[in-house]
């Protein structure tokens, strides 16, 4: 299943460039899972053949990243914050839960999403949460371009530098993406066993 989405995302970044790219990070930043480090390694290897610059390559991803989570953002904000308060219970979510989740943003905000954007798995699911929290969408958009600047000029440096071996990141990562899907287990694990008592 990972190297038919894999083909599939390789042919749309070979077939419409640009275009492709940003659209491919553009879902991958508004919370549907597509692995940017299939995505930008990919048009790194495009950089080292010729048919991207660097500078292009790193922009369309950015921009791609920072259209995905004002869409995230949105939906958090529009309806996130109102179906959580009415059905969060449901899901051991309390009132002050979500105000602690304010005030987290509101504190710590910047630094959450700009993080949140250099962590696989974390990069895609963000902006949900800082748009349910109404983070303010000026410094969020600074903070998530920051991050995402340099998670897309990083994968695109690291696949231009390893050429035809560009395949060879996915390994690597993959052991990120258990590492911190296994952490979210856990703190899910966690919140359920203190709001269950």
């Amino acid at each position: 299943m990972i190297e038919t989405l894999g083909a599939a995302l390789l042919a749309i970044i070979g077939r419409w460039g640009y275009v492709g790219l940003a659209l491919l990070m553009t879902f991958e930043s508004a919370c549907i899972p597509l692995p940017s480090e299939i995505i930008m390694p990919f048009a790194g290897y495009l950089v080292f053949t010729g048919a991207m610059s660097i500078t292009g390559a790193t922009l369309a991803g950015t921009a791609g990243c920072v259209i995905g989570s004002l869409i995230a953002y949105a939906i958090g904000a529009g309806g996130g914050r109102t179906w959580l308060e009415r059905h969060g219970r449901y899901l051991l979510i309390q009132k002050a839960d979500l105000d602690w989740a304010d005030q987290w943003f509101t504190r710590h905000g910047d630094a959450t999403v700009f993080v949140g954007r250099l962590l696989p798995v974390v990069r895609t699911f963000i902006a949900l949460p800082a748009g349910v929290s109404r983070m303010n969408r000026v410094r969020f958009v600074l903070y998530t371009a920051a991050g995402s600047v340099l998670w897309c000029l990083g994968l695109v440096l690291i696949g231009a530098h390893l050429g035809q071996k560009w395949r060879s990141l996915a390994p690597y990562f993959h052991r990120f993406d258990v590492l911190i899907a296994a952490l979210g287990v856990l703190g899910v694990v966690l919140y359920v066993r203190r709001h269950w008592r």
